[in-house]
């Protein structure tokens, strides 16, 4: 199932909220990401359907697949988002600026420049 830049952030959101918190529940994630229960419920509903999420005794945990997914657009986050704030870009604006591109990037342009930054290429 494709997943759309909506379900790639709530899917990031839980990944942050796991390692801060261990435990994440829906209540948790309305409250990370300022919106309302029903709103949560659905996207939750909709990832459990495609399969990037369970929900067990009211707690969301990620599937492999949901993981593999949140932590790639994580990775991609912190690393737009530091190059940004080091370039002297506001955090404000590199974190918005960096939830765009986390999404619409490829993953061969991401690698390259990623390589790039780092000095492997």
């Amino acid at each position: 199932m494709k997943i759309h830049a909506s379900g790639e952030d709530y899917l990031e959101a839980i990944l942050v909220l796991q390692k801060k918190m261990g435990m994440v529940r829906s209540i948790d994630l309305a409250r990370h990401m300022g919106f309302s229960k029903p709103s949560i419920s659905h996207a939750v509903g909709v990832l459990k359907n495609g399969g990037f999420l369970t929900v067990d005794d009211g707690f969301l945990h990620l599937t492999v697949i949901g993981r593999e997914i949140a932590e790639k657009i994580y990775e991609r986050h912190l690393f737009f988002m530091e190059q940004f704030i080091a370039a002297g870009v506001d955090q404000e604006t590199a974190e918005q600026d960096a939830c765009r591109i986390e999404h619409a990037i490829s993953d061969t342009s991401f690698r390259k420049l990623k390589e790039k930054v780092q000095g492997i290429d």
